[in-house]
């Protein structure tokens, strides 16, 4: 099994029934089917843990209500199903995200390569932080949605949108705020997205090496892809929860009532200001159901995306 991280489709085998002896290498993939693939993972991997990117944001943005967070009072008053709120969102986001994310990274890799005649470890971190930074723009108005649809009810009655499901929620921020309240939180997601990418080509692959070591496991395989994507997820959860915090905030923000301007208007203003008011750990306010999001995503997304692609060479006749 090929590193799913970002070592995808990059080598070659003999084609299919020409009677040559099987190579433990499969051809490249079209780029049709890595951007397929990649999009049909992320969306798959998306409705595992949306779940916990619904209580990552409500947990994240119940301290800007000045209220503690309370798993069992927000069960009791909005059922287990409020977890999947904004799911299409969250679904249609992957479309654009995962696609354009990992379909560019290895478009671009590839082009690097053939360029350059290699792909080494400073190379994979430029072309991951760029590619990542493209996606979360192109996806960012879908991230606003599922911003709002999660966490809406949530809110006092009062100050809820009761948006009735994703084309109404696009529909309504149109109407009411403008197109440009899709990119709202823009800034601190794309530095999120490069930050992602960066500490995932960074961490990913010394994990796997480093449980493949330690614990005997076969790299690549699904245990060593679990241990190494939630160790990798740990850490760049750590380093880009503030990011996530800043997004969430400009993402979900109103207008003021009396002087109609909003409250947070860039990524370090909006940390700076959580800071001084709620104090900087409020900037990790759902940090644990943020990792599970980001860890399981990682696992998820990685595995299924694999499995589509042996899938397809299997009936292409490559296995």
């Amino acid at each position: 099994m090929q590193s799913p991280a970002f070592v995808w489709a990059t080598s070659s085998a003999p084609q299919p029934n020409s009677g040559a002896p099987p190579n433990d290498t499969p051809p490249p993939l079209s780029r049709g089917m890595t951007f397929l693939t990649a999009g049909l993972g992320g969306m798959l991997g998306w409705c595992i843990v949306h779940p916990a990117n619904t209580l990552a944001v409500r947990q994240n943005l119940a301290s800007m209500q000045g209220k503690p967070f309370n798993f069992k009072a927000m069960i009791n008053e909005s059922g287990w199903l409020s977890l999947y709120d904004g799911i299409a969102a969250g679904v249609m986001r992957q479309v654009f995200y995962a696609s354009t994310r990992f379909g560019l990274f290895e478009t671009f890799r590839d082009y690097l390569h053939e360029w350059r005649g290699k792909t080494d470890f400073a190379s994979r971190v430029v072309v991951g932080a760029v590619t990542g930074g493209i996606a979360a723009y192109v996806s960012c108005p879908m991230e606003v949605a599922v911003v709002r649809m999660s966490n809406d009810s949530s809110l006092p009655v009062d100050e809820r949108r009761n948006y009735k499901g994703l084309v109404d929620t696009a529909t309504r921020i149109v109407k009411e705020e403008g197109v440009t309240a899709f990119w709202r939180g823009s800034t601190p997601f794309v530095q999120r997205a490069m930050m992602v990418g960066v500490f995932q080509v960074a961490t990913l692959d010394q994990f796997k090496d480093l449980y493949a070591s330690m614990l005997q496991q076969k790299k690549n395989s699904i245990p060593n892809v679990f241990c190494a994507a939630m160790t990798s997820g740990l850490i760049y959860s750590a380093a880009t929860m503030p990011l996530e915090a800043a997004k969430n905030r400009m993402a979900s923000q109103k207008r003021d009532a009396k002087t109609g301007k909003l409250p947070y208007k860039s990524t370090l203003q909006t940390i700076r200001a959580v800071s001084e008011k709620e104090g900087f750990f409020a900037l990790y306010n759902g940090f644990f159901p943020y990792y599970i999001r980001c860890g399981g995503h990682t696992v998820s997304m990685f595995i299924i995306v694999q499995m589509l692609r042996d899938a397809y060479m299997k009936q292409q006749g490559y296995y």
